[in-house]
């Protein structure tokens, strides 16, 4: 008699549980910081670091090994230094900020430029839907540390709404 209700992928079936847990914990002490792995995140203005602990790192940037394989969804840890954020994009799946230290204000735009802010505390989230431009800056003197996911293992790179951005976000990609 099988008590696990659901079949295990194949690749996970020939597994130890002791690899199982190895393979799929992630430690944040185990995490680099990645202050590139945006293409915005080079500007003043938008500095952050990402510490990524399921999916492809830096949008599909890196292979770092510490990184859990993704299959639905990605999930990074992100640190926002005061008077830092990101610059407006969208992205093909729903993207989730979720608060987890300090105030982040987030933004919606539309086609015309105009905005809507709501400040964001501790334990507070929004989830920003596919095609909707968004982004969010730390106002405040503290850091931020969000959790971010997004909505597909290998989601493509952010589609920046500046055009500058948007042009240089593939060749980010093949930087090393």
């Amino acid at each position: 008699m099988t008590k696990a209700r659901h079949a295990m992928p194949p690749e996970i079936a020939a597994l130890s549980l002791d690899e199982i847990a190895e393979r799929y914990i992630g430690r944040f002490r185990d995490k680099k910081a990645d202050w590139e792995a945006f293409e915005d995140a080079r500007t003043e203005g938008y500095r952050r670091a990402q510490h990524r602990f399921i999916g492809a790192g830096g949008s599909g940037k890196h292979n770092d090994p510490t990184t859990i394989p993704a299959r639905g969804f990605t999930l990074s840890i992100v640190y926002v230094p005061p008077g830092q954020g990101n610059a407006a994009h969208t992205h093909e799946v729903e993207e989730v900020f979720f608060v987890l230290q300090g105030y982040l204000t987030v933004f919606l735009e539309d086609e015309s430029g105009r905005q809507v802010s709501r400040k964001l505390g501790r334990w507070e989230c929004i989830a920003c839907p596919p095609g909707v431009i968004h982004g969010f800056h730390n106002d405040s003197l503290e850091p931020v540390y969000m959790q971010v996911m997004l909505g597909r293992g290998r989601p493509e790179a952010m589609g920046y709404a500046d055009e500058d951005l948007y042009r240089r976000r593939e060749a980010h990609l093949d930087r090393p």
